[in-house]
């Protein structure tokens, strides 16, 4: 294939070895956008940072903790990042729908090391302000396309897992940046800019290396097959798939889903724009807008069932829970352990039992585990500080902050991430996910906004409210959101072209559009061959006609068909 650079990995590597090269490299990206969430849990408890450089709040002269004067401020340095991440996705998803996957990974890279360079060196909360904007910008591009890369070239058996596994480094990033914090914390008894500056410096380098390496990596077959690059994207699949022994034409099939499904969505959507997904407007029987809100409400009740104000306020968390100001940054770093090693559940749960019963399990145990820990600081809040019951509580509290992390890290943490990128047509996937990260970035910058004057107005009680919204999660999951487990990417166009926004009737809907378009499913059929009979070779096949997302159109010209067939008779 002359048209690939031979530097590029897809030339030595295949199937297996090649995915797990893709992920690793897609998964350094995720690491960098877990450490960088973690760090400002740390840095926020930096007396240097907060009271010297920063000036919103001082240190307690009796316990040495962290006072807040001003918890607007500490809250929008923070939440001012997930405005940068929402600019940085919309305009990560135009790129990458334009440009491909791998320059938008480049360009999100170089911005975010801009970022981190501009944060390192931030002398003043203004500095600080506008550094973490234009780094939540490069966070917000690699948000964006990262997911639709790894998801575009994994196969649909395994696309899950594989996901799963780069957010166990994404939580590998956060434990990074709690244990580097703590240990930079005795540098000169913790009094220094280094505390702080080092670990916000630490980030560049693997974003240095991401920028280098990703050159030499292959571009999704499927945005080079919708360009027009065919015969690259076909080189690639096959390489990602394998051509020898059982092998044999399973890249073929996908390869002639993806041609038949860009062509369908071609001529299905008749505006691409973000306002026009929005609005569904254009997007016919895709119903585009639909699958937009869905992925920007499952993103924003992500960040509200609790797990925005547990990762970056996680110090707040255990003070108020009664743990003394000594004990709360191991602790802390110890939930975040606890937190990546949970992970490693979903890796082996999410392809088995699927995208919806994976929510339901999660919003379930992590909505006990919040209304114990309210209930059990109350209880412990009401006893002398330091006695055996305000002790035991104290205890009860953090066991279940840390019961609530490990089942988020086991469910919600991967899902929400994986079914953006798998539910848009091809045409938009990248846009699509781009809307992902901006109900990421909508419910996370509003929660880390309110977190702290949540904490001080209503205390232990914040517990509840994330505990609610664990609640809600469960009806709205069941009625609203289709199952993709276990479904190509070309087979979402048939599970959202039903025109009723019910999960029972997308289903009813889909099991009669596979059955009247099996030329769009090939490569999920058991069964069923794209080889010759007689040479035992891949069939290249022309793109299938007369395909559509609309069940009574199809029964309409099947009804012609018949007609046509008994006048043919007739007349014969």
């Amino acid at each position: 294939m002359d048209l690939i650079p031979r530097s590029n990995v897809v030339h030595r590597l295949e199937k297996r070895s090649l995915l797990i090269a893709i992920n690793s490299i897609a998964a350094l990206s995720i690491f960098f956008f877990g450490y960088d969430q973690g760090m400002m849990g740390g840095v926020n408890g930096a007396q240097n940072y907060y009271q010297t450089t920063m000036k919103f709040g001082h240190p307690d002269p009796e316990t040495g903790s962290p006072f807040i004067d001003d918890e607007l401020l500490q809250g929008g340095i923070v939440s001012i990042y997930y405005v940068g991440t929402l600019v940085g996705c919309l305009v990560g998803g135009w790129f990458g729908d334009k440009y491909g996957r791998i320059k938008t990974i480049a360009l999100g890279t170089a911005w975010a090391i801009f970022g981190a360079c501009l944060q390192t060196s931030a002398m003043n909360h203004t500095w600080m302000i506008f550094a973490r904007l234009i780094n939540g910008w490069g966070t917000g591009i690699l948000n964006a396309i990262v997911p639709v890369w790894a998801t575009e070239t994994s196969e649909h058996k395994s696309r899950g897992q594989f996901i799963a596994i780069e957010f166990t480094l994404n939580i590998f990033g956060v434990v990074v940046a709690y244990w580097l914090e703590y240990a930079c914390s005795f540098y000169k008894g913790g009094n220094g800019s280094f505390v702080w500056r080092f670990p916000i410096a630490f980030q560049i380098v693997p974003l240095l290396f991401l920028l280098a390496v990703v050159w030499f990596f292959p571009e999704s077959p499927r945005w080079l097959v919708k360009v027009g690059r065919e015969e690259e994207g076909r080189y690639i699949l096959g390489r990602l798939r394998g051509e020898t022994g059982d092998d044999l034409g399973k890249a073929e099939a996908e390869f002639q889903d993806i041609r038949n499904v860009a062509e369908l969505e071609r001529k299905t959507a008749s505006s691409t724009t973000y306002w026009s997904m929005f609005t569904g407007r254009g997007s016919g029987k895709l119903h585009t807008g639909r699958r937009v809100q869905l992925v920007i409400w499952l993103q924003i009740m992500q960040e509200w069932i609790g797990i925005a104000g547990v990762t970056i306020y996680a110090p707040t968390i255990f003070r108020t829970a009664g743990i003394v100001n000594k004990d709360v940054q191991w602790i802390s770093g110890l939930n975040t352990i606890t937190y990546m090693l949970s992970t490693l559940i979903c890796v082996f749960t999410l392809d088995r039992i699927g995208r919806r019963w994976t929510l339901y399990w999660g919003s379930v145990v992590q909505g006990i585990s919040m209304a114990l820990a309210g209930g059990l600081t109350t209880a412990g809040q009401s006893h002398p500080p330091g006695s055996q019951a305000a002790k035991a509580y104290s205890s009860g509290a953090v066991a279940m902050i840390f019961l609530f992390t490990a089942t988020f890290g086991a469910t919600w943490l991967t899902v929400p991430w994986l079914y953006p990128a798998e539910i848009f047509p091809l045409e938009v996937r990248a846009k699509g996910n781009a809307w992902g990260v901006v109900g990421w970035s909508v419910g996370n910058g509003w929660l880390t906004l309110l977190c702290p004057v949540m904490f001080k107005a209503i205390k232990e009680n914040t517990y509840y409210v994330f505990a609610a919204a664990n609640v809600i999660t469960i009806p709205m999951v069941w009625a609203l959101y289709p199952e993709s487990n276990q479904r190509t990417l070309e087979e979402m166009n048939l599970v959202f072209a039903s025109d009723s926004w019910w999960t029972w009737e997308a289903e009813k809907n889909f099991k009669i559009l596979k059955e009247q378009n099996p030329e769009l499913v090939q490569a999920a059929q058991r069964g069923h061959s794209v080889l010759d009979p007689e040479t035992g070779l891949p069939i290249r096949g022309s793109v299938a006609r007369n395909m559509s997302l609309d069940v009574n159109a199809m029964n309409a010209r099947q009804h012609d068909d018949v007609i046509d067939e008994k006048q043919t008779f007739k007349h014969g």
